[in-house]
């Protein structure tokens, strides 16, 4: 069940999708939502450490910064009302490294945790928490793209499967969400590892099969592009409208470093996509 969700609120004038798609999903599963927008504390360049920068740039920094959570928060606040959702709203104080590291623990007394895909050349604050709430929360993280236009939307849900931990951990923490699809397909990059005693795909078909699901089973060609590419790829052929995967990364000095394949999926992804790790 998933009846309490934490959005990351992205600070900008500019439209949040994240914030339309998470009311549409709290709106799905009437569920309570949290909307968090962080104030960043001011960023001095390790080149004028020492007395180099003013304070007025200082606070002004601060201000700006005040400014876009504070636009965050009313327009988060106005969406939730319109949708009639029970919510709440923050706005909290933190350097870079310490709202990701909060908001992951937040996250943890949610079932859900909603961030918005870093845009490229956006702050690396982005980066930094939807990273943490995936290696750190314990709880699943739905990404949302920066172009995303509709609500949630369950026609197609296409489940990235490699026989793997994190894979079997997205699909169980995604079952609230794939009992409500029209479909789902369950999709093996030819290549990649899986249980070598298991006919690739079939016994995870037939395990959502038991769940009531409608589910067919796709083993594609990973072809001369790498595993993101090729994912991206066939969601984009298959017309798929959500994204399931389990989130990979490795441990450097207890430092969590995305895999690549995760990585380029939240760099190119077009669709809402849930990861777990």
């Amino acid at each position: 069940m998933i009846k309490d969700i934490v959005v990351n609120l992205t600070p900008s004038d500019a439209r949040d999708p994240t914030v339309d798609y998470s009311v549409s999903v709290a709106a799905a599963f009437e569920a309570h939502l949290a909307g968090v927008a962080f104030i960043y504390d001011p960023v001095i360049p390790a080149t004028v450490m020492g007395g180099g920068i003013s304070a007025d740039l200082i606070e002004s920094q601060r201000v700006e910064s005040e400014k876009g959570a504070r636009t965050a928060a009313t327009r988060f606040d106005a969406a939730a009302k319109r949708a009639g959702l029970s919510f709440e709203k923050h706005e909290l104080s933190a350097s870079a490294a310490g709202a990701a590291d909060r908001f992951a623990h937040l996250a943890r007394r949610f079932d859900l945790a909603i961030v918005g895909q870093p845009q490229p050349d956006g702050p690396v604050m982005q980066d930094l928490v939807l990273e943490t709430a995936l290696f750190e929360s314990g709880r699943p993280v739905l990404a949302v793209p920066y172009i995303q236009k509709d609500g949630l939307t369950l026609d197609r849900v296409m489940l990235c499967w490699d026989g793997g931990r994190p894979a079997a951990r997205a699909i169980a923490d995604a079952m609230p969400l794939l009992v409500r699809a029209k479909a789902v397909e369950v999709v093996i990059i030819a290549g990649e590892r899986g249980k070598q005693d298991e006919i690739p795909g079939a016994d995870m078909g037939q395990h959502l099969a038991r769940h009531g699901l409608k589910v067919t089973v796709n083993r594609i060609p990973r072809g001369d592009v790498d595993v993101a590419d090729a994912i991206l790829s066939h969601a984009a052929d298959s017309a798929a409208d959500f994204m399931v995967m389990g989130g990979y990364g490795h441990s450097r000095l207890r430092e969590f470093i995305l895999g690549g394949a995760t990585r380029g999926i939240l760099q190119a992804m077009t669709v809402p996509t849930l990861l777990s790790h």
